[in-house]
Formats: structure tokens, sequence, C-alpha cells
């Protein structure tokens, strides 16, 4: 039996409301973190030792702070990143200042996994590339990205997963969500019913993000012949 709250909340329109909040941050979070994240992968992968322009000074510098914020634990570095909030959307509370939290955490993250796919293109596609006359910025748009489709989409999946996991701490941070709901109306009021309805509408979501994503990238997948 499902709990009087879960039908007022469901009622006011709370769930919804939540359901939308917690999709909304994930998307916009994850676009502009994309939006860093792609060109700092690009960066960290040209610029490698086994990379067509290596530049080891660069590489280790921004290496060094990829690697910074990815150790640290999110809930930590978003107490930490309060006053980078502030200064950016003018509070340090809500959902604004989640959104700038989650791309902070996102975007390092972000970072590798594009180095990690552009790493997995074949070096002889590259090299024939080299071959024919094209310079690095014809090697990146033309053959490292388009062969790495695949695996970027796969990888945009994962961190699109990962941030939406992260978005279930907004109400630390006075921010909204299934997350909120799930610590506010479920948790602190022992309303367990309230807490795995949240917990399951993340995992559909999830799968849902997943089902997509998978389907985009096999379509993309240039070695699968229907």
């Amino acid at each position: 039996m499902l709990s009087e709250m879960f039908y007022k909340l469901w009622d006011n329109g709370l769930i919804q409301l939540g359901i939308w909040e917690t999709i909304y941050m994930t998307l916009i979070s994850s676009a502009i973190a994309y939006v860093i994240g792609l060109p700092l992968g690009v960066i960290l992968n040209v610029t490698d030792d086994g990379g067509i322009h290596p530049v080891k000074w660069l590489n280790r510098i921004l290496g060094f702070i990829v690697n910074f914020f990815r150790s640290i634990p999110f809930i930590i570095l978003m107490v930490a990143m309060l006053p980078v909030a502030r200064l950016i959307v003018g509070t340090a509370l809500g959902n604004k200042a989640v959104i700038v939290m989650l791309i902070i955490a996102a975007a390092p993250y972000v970072g590798r996994m594009v180095e990690s796919s552009l790493k997995e293109v074949d070096a002889g596609v590259i090299e024939a590339a080299q071959s024919m006359g094209s310079n690095n910025f014809q090697i990146v748009f033309k053959v490292l990205l388009p062969e790495a489709k695949p695996s970027l989409i796969t990888g945009a999946v994962i961190s699109m997963v990962t941030i939406l996991s992260y978005s279930a701490m907004a109400a630390t941070i006075g921010g909204t969500g299934l997350g909120q709901i799930a610590i506010i109306y479920g948790h602190q009021r022992s309303n367990d019913d309230i807490t795995w309805i949240c917990v399951l509408l993340m995992v559909v979501i999830v799968q849902v993000i997943q089902e997509v994503g998978t389907r985009i990238a096999h379509k993309t997948d240039k070695r699968i012949r229907l």
C-alpha cells in the first residue's frame, strides 16, 4: 500500500515536477559539460605523447587539473564550489547553483571520456590522412571525431547517467528534483515507499537514456552491417 503522502505529492504534481526538474538539470548540465569537456578531451588526446601534435607541458597541466577535480567526491566538491556558483549565477542555493556544480564535476569526467574514445581510433587511419597531406585540424574534425563517434556517444550516455546520479544530491544545497523528494518526503519523514518510488523513477530515466544512446551509437557505427 502506498502512503497518504504519495497520493498528496502526486495530486499536487510534485512528483511529476521532480521528474521534469531532474531531467532538466541533467540535460542542461550534460550539454554545457560537453561544450567544455569535448575540446578538453581533444586537446588531451592531440597533445599526448602519442598524439598528432605532442605538447608535453600542456598535456601535463591539463591532465593534472582534470585528475584533481575528478578525485574529489561530488558532495565535497559541491560544498567547496559554493563561492564559485555564487559568483557565476548570483546564488549558492537552488537549481541554478546545482547546475554549476554538476558542470564543474562533469566537465573533467567528460574530458577523460572523450580522450579515451579518441584513443580507440585506428592509428592506421590517422597515418593515412597524414600521408595525404591533411593538417592537424582536418585530422581532428574529419578523422578522429567521425571515427570515434560511436564511442563518443556511448561515453555521453555514461556521462549523463553519472550527472543524473549527482543531481540526486541537489537537496543538500536547496536544489529540487527526485533527490529532494526522496530525502525530504521519504527519508526524513520515514515514508519508505516515496524513497523507493523516486529510486524507481531514477532507474527508468537511466534506462531510457541508455536505450536511446545505445540505439544512436549502433546506427552510427560503420563496423555494423545490417
